[in-house]
């Protein structure tokens, strides 16, 4: 029997925001992810996770904004159930508690990470807490660590709020980084909506670049809205 291979991209299992993504992020690559709160951060993240794993990756989550039960009950109120891929454990989900994650600092996290050999994907979800009090050098040092990691097989996404990034040090992060998607809320017509920057992804199949505005929806998960912001 012919197994379909398995795609050398991180796939939100949404073709129309894939191609958004130029495809899909290329594995081995270090993304950061950054938006205001209540922007689609970790809904973003979710669809990747649920996309990768029926790619037939394996994927680990350290999440500072769910416990595992909270994890699953809201992934399956979009549509997206991996309760199976967490029995089968080829998901597995590591709740950070905040202050134990301020106390611990990086040096921890990244020997957690790199205990995850097994894993194709780490998604971080978020950093904001440790980024906010760190001084820029220490973010790069983990940055570029988490850099390596990537040339050695693994692919690390990592989410953090924008309030923790000052603008200098954004510009830094953006350049080591491999992709950079950003997140807002902002004004279409009389309504909000979300809206998905994708800014950067090296080694792209497709042309990135592009701008696209979303909603989530209870069933559904992420779904592009077909307005132009010329609309607006």
């Amino acid at each position: 029997m012919n197994e379909e291979p398995r795609r050398d991209v991180v796939s939100s299992g949404n073709s129309e925001i894939d191609g958004r993504m130029g495809g899909g992020i290329p594995v081995r690559s270090l993304t950061l992810i950054d938006g205001d709160s209540s922007a689609g951060k970790s809904v973003l993240i979710q669809q990747l996770i649920w996309g990768s794993l029926n790619d037939d990756h394996t994927a680990c989550l350290f999440t500072t904004e769910n416990s595992v039960r909270s994890l699953i009950t809201q992934m399956q109120s979009l549509d997206l159930d991996v309760l199976d891929f967490l029995l089968l454990n080829k998901f597995k989900v590591y709740p950070m508690p905040v202050t134990r994650l301020k106390e611990t600092g990086f040096p921890l996290l990244l020997q957690a990470i790199s205990r995850e050999q097994a894993s194709d994907l780490v998604f971080l979800d978020s950093l904001t807490f440790l980024f906010f009090d760190a001084l820029d050098e220490e973010i790069l040092a983990f940055c570029e660590r988490c850099k390596f990691l990537c040339s050695q097989g693994m692919s690390i996404l990592m989410v953090v709020h924008s309030h923790a990034l000052k603008p200098s040090l954004l510009i830094r992060l953006r350049s080591l980084c491999d992709c950079h998607l950003r997140l807002r809320t902002e004004e279409l017509g009389e309504k909000l909506v979300k809206t998905l920057e994708v800014s950067k992804v090296r080694g792209a199949d497709k042309t990135t670049g592009n701008i696209v505005s979303f909603e989530i929806e209870p069933g559904w998960g992420m779904r592009i809205i077909p307005i132009s912001k010329a609309s607006v």
